[in-house]
Parts: structure tokens; C-alpha cells; sequence
């Protein structure tokens, strides 16, 4: 049986206007890829435009994008697996790994394509001056990312915090100041806890970066957002491919930060290295990279 929302799709298509009928035939020829895009993709796809997709949405009986994705992905995914939106219980081993990996391969592209390199740059820019970075999370894959971020900056030589407490999230926002940064992760974007947090740092004065969807609470407070949207997931809250997505964007800071913190960031990363690799910790002999190097078109790496 035709899914309830192609079945309505499949009856205003013959009766819409040209641009909507456009948006509309995309949807029917791969539903599951209209769930990976943005509105602007799926609007230059169509060679339409984002209100005409808005417009789409209500003609079918949704108030945005947002509402039919969540509507459409729960009924694909009827009869899948119950741990992944790809999946249906009939498919082989085969069939899983490639259609999880080509999930997974689709999240991490997107951030390409969705992450604003001015904000990216001023992010990177504020966590390299200041002075104290407070990470916040809430939910499981929110508190991981949060700590692993911190991690990251601390190896970096940051003065670097994760607080995923909602108790020590209010004592560190009371506290951080006006040269610090709270980074706000949270895919959902529009827990309680979590937005008061952020607006008592606001209140003191701290820059409040946003890692979480566009249109959420949490953008909407922040100073600057790193806006990625992620096609809705109808078995868990936040789906493995937010998780990736977000990750690839704490990648990609980190770099960034890296390279505005210099030598200072090389040395403390080279002693690092060296003292887990001598001391028994990390004994595999990778070879270094040395940024001086690369630019000089060499290969960069030393034994």
C-alpha cells in the first residue's frame, strides 16, 4: 500500500501549479533523499524557490519542511529496521552496510554544504582569544560531543571546560565572563535547562557559539550559530547521522582553531605526542605532520 503522505502527494500532483508540482515530483522519485536535503537543495533541485517548497508543505497539510520530513520519514519507515531509518527488516548484510554507510556518507557531506564559513571562521576566531571555553550538553550524544570538544581544546592549550550537570552548566554560566565562550551543543536545540544556562552566560556577557538546526531556541540566542540541519529520525531523538554530522563541524573547528593558535598549538600537540608515545601509552610510531613543511610543498611528515 502507498504510504498515506504519497498517497496525498500522488493526488494534488495532476492539479498543482507548475513550481509546486516540480517540488512535488522530486518527492515521489526519491522520498528518502528529500529527507537528506535542506530546503534550499530541494528548492534548487526543482529550480523553484524555498517559499514555493513552504508552500508545497501546506498544500499538504504541514506547516513546514520540518513537520512533513518528520512525517514522511516515520512512514518509510515502516517495516525497517528498528535501529536505522534506511533499513527494512528484510534486507540482507549486505543491503545494511551499504545503505547505513551511504547514510552516514550523505550526513557528513551535507555539512559541506549547509555550514556558513563566516560563522565557522568567527567561531574559531573567539575560542582561539579567549579566555575560557565552557562546553555545555544535554542528552547522551550532546554530552559526548560537548566532552570530546573540550578534550580537543584542552590538548590545544585552551583553558577548556565540559559541564554536563545542570546544576554546574548555572555555576559555570554565573561565572564565565566577557572574554569567554560557551559552546552550545544540542541537536534538538530547545532544552529548558539548557537555553537558561545559555542565558545567563548571555548575561554576563560571554559569546554563546550554537552548534544545533536553524530555527531552534538555542539559534535563536546565540551569537554566532553553526547552523546544520539533519534529516529527521523517527526511531531515536537524535539519529546516528546528527551525530556524525556534528562531529565532522567539531573536526573542522578544531582545525581552524589550531591554525589561528599557531606554533604555540604544533608544540604543545608534539609534546603530547611524544610523552604518550615514550611513556608507554601510545607506542605506534605515526609519522608527524609538519605544517612548516607542507607549505613548503614537501611532504610535511617526519619519521
Amino acid at each position: 500500500m502507498i504510504p498515506r503522505v504519497l498517497q496525498k502527494i500522488s493526488e494534488i500532483i495532476v492539479r498543482a501549479p507548475t513550481a509546486r508540482r516540480a517540488v512535488l515530483a522530486l518527492i515521489l522519485e526519491d522520498p528518502q533523499r528529500v529527507l537528506d536535503e535542506t530546503f534550499d537543495m530541494l528548492a534548487q533541485r526543482a529550480s523553484s524557490s524555498v517559499p514555493t517548497v513552504m508552500r508545497t508543505c501546506r498544500d499538504l497539510g504541514y506547516p513546514g519542511l520540518r513537520e512533513f520530513k518528520l512525517a514522511l520519514a516515520q512512514e518509510l519507515a515502516v517495516g525497517g529496521s528498528p535501529l536505522n531509518r534506511r533499513v527494512r527488516l528484510d534486507d540482507d548484510a549486505q543491503q545494511v552496510i551499504s545503505k547505513v554507510t551511504r547514510g552516514a556518507a550523505t550526513a557528513v557531506a551535507s555539512v559541506q554544504t549547509q555550514l556558513d564559513v563566516v560563522a565557522v571562521q568567527a567561531a574559531a576566531d573567539a575560542i582561539a582569544r579567549a579566555t575560557r571555553v565552557d562546553c555545555y550538553g544535554v542528552g547522551v550524544t550532546s554530552n559526548f560531543m560537548a566532552s570530546d570538544l573540550q578534550a580537543r581544546l584542552f590538548r590545544l592549550g585552551l583553558t577548556s571546560n565540559s559541564y554536563l550537570d545542570i546544576h554546574l552548566q548555572l555555576v559555570s554560566a554565573a561565572t564565565i565572563g566577557p572574554q569567554g565562550v560557551v559552546m552550545a551543543i544540542s541537536h534538538v536545540g530547545g532544552m529548558p535547562s539548557l537555553l537558561e544556562s545559555v542565558d545567563v552566560a548571555r548575561s554576563q556577557g560571554a559569546t554563546i557559539i550554537a552548534l544545533t538546526q536553524p530555527g531552534t531556541e538555542l539559534a535563536a540566542r546565540a551569537n554566532i550559530l553553526l547552523g546544520i540541519e539533519v534529516a529527521p529520525d523517527p526511531v531515536m531523538p537524535v539519529g546516528p547521522e546528527a551525530y556524525l554530522a556534528h562531529l565532522t563541524v567539531i573536526e573542522i573547528l578544531t582545525v581552524l582553531v589550531a591554525q589561528r593558535l599557531g606554533e604555540q598549538a604544533v608544540n604543545r600537540l608534539s609534546n603530547i605526542h611524544h610523552t604518550l608515545e615514550t611513556r608507554g601509552v601510545d607506542m605506534q610510531h605515526h609519522p608527524r605532520l609538519d605544517w612548516d613543511e607542507a607549505e613548503n610543498g614537501t611532504t610535511g611528515m617526519q619519521p
